[in-house]
């Protein structure tokens, strides 16, 4: 259903509004790089400061470009378990493939109020659901257990696992089941992700790099380590320099060097340094993507 290499897409902005027609072209420009899904309105989409009337265009326009093409997973999680049902059946209206839900941040919810937040959001619409696990940003971790009785619910799909454990792929399959969709949440482990049984990533650096991405995706999924490996060697300075600070702004610092979009982000972000701007851009030539 979703595998493979899937750009949590930036929102990118113009003078503090969306830019929908560079958000298009993005659409076109990541289906012809060979992306094999897309992914808006996750946090790496800056979706903390959009308006929900934005959150719901970005959905509706992602879905339109992408016109059944590539599945488009939206972004549906919030703390407030009512908002996640609204964000979730406007995604559904608008023709989303699936959903990705994030735990509830903040509020720090025990395992019991994780399977109540996620079955009330199972049963608002007939999408499947991605379960996006993150306890470095919501501060609270599903364990594996509560993930396979989630597993049992026949909407909740898979997980967006951004641990950074790899042995949770395992222990994930051990409780959910081996077709349970693992898709990894960190770019620099992904192709250990997949060795564990993992089957594709919803990645950031897939915003800069798209085909290198997919080409990676593609050859660890069909067991050529070897070529994994090499497209590895080329992407890991990429990872490493997007995320040295904010990913999202790294993420779009990179893409206005491509000439993609511009590096607009919104407050309480703020633009990189000119240090990690001077990281990006040997990290671009490394890859290729930079003369």
């Amino acid at each position: 259903m979703f595998k493979g290499s899937m750009p949590a897409l930036v929102t990118p902005f113009k003078n503090g509004a969306l830019d929908v027609d560079t958000l298009k072209q993005l659409v076109e420009w990541h289906i012809g790089e060979g992306s094999h899904g897309l992914v808006p309105v996750g946090t790496t989409g800056e979706s903390p400061t959009l308006t929900h009337a934005e959150h719901d265009k970005v959905v509706q326009i992602v879905v339109e470009a992408a016109a059944g093409r590539v599945p488009v997973i939206a972004g549906a999680g919030s703390n407030n378990t009512l908002e996640s049902i609204r964000l979730a059946q406007a995604a559904e209206k608008a023709g989303a493939n699936g959903i990705l839900v994030v735990t509830p941040y903040y509020n720090k919810p025990t395992q019991s109020g994780l399977i109540a937040h996620f079955r009330a959001v199972h049963d608002c619409c007939d999408l499947p659901i991605i379960v996006y696990n993150i306890p470095g940003r919501s501060v609270v971790d599903m364990s594996p257990e509560t993930m396979g009785e989630l597993a049992k619910l026949p909407r909740i799909v898979g997980v967006k696992d951004a641990t950074g454990d790899l042995s949770r792929v395992p222990q994930q399959r051990i409780t959910c089941g081996s077709d349970f969709i693992q898709l990894s949440g960190e770019d620099a482990t992904a192709l250990g992700f997949n060795a564990h049984g993992g089957v594709g990533c919803i990645s950031v650096t897939a915003n800069v790099a798209p085909k290198l991405c997919a080409d990676f995706q593609n050859a660890t999924l069909a067991g050529d380590y070897d070529t994994a490996l090499t497209l590895l060697d080329k992407l890991m300075p990429l990872h490493i320099a997007i995320f040295k600070e904010p990913g999202v702004a790294g993420a779009k610092y990179a893409m206005s060097r491509l000439g993609l979009c511009n590096a607009e982000v919104r407050l309480p972000l703020t633009s990189i340094s000119s240090e990690t701007e001077a990281l990006l851009d040997d990290a671009l030539r490394h890859a290729g993507l930079l003369n």
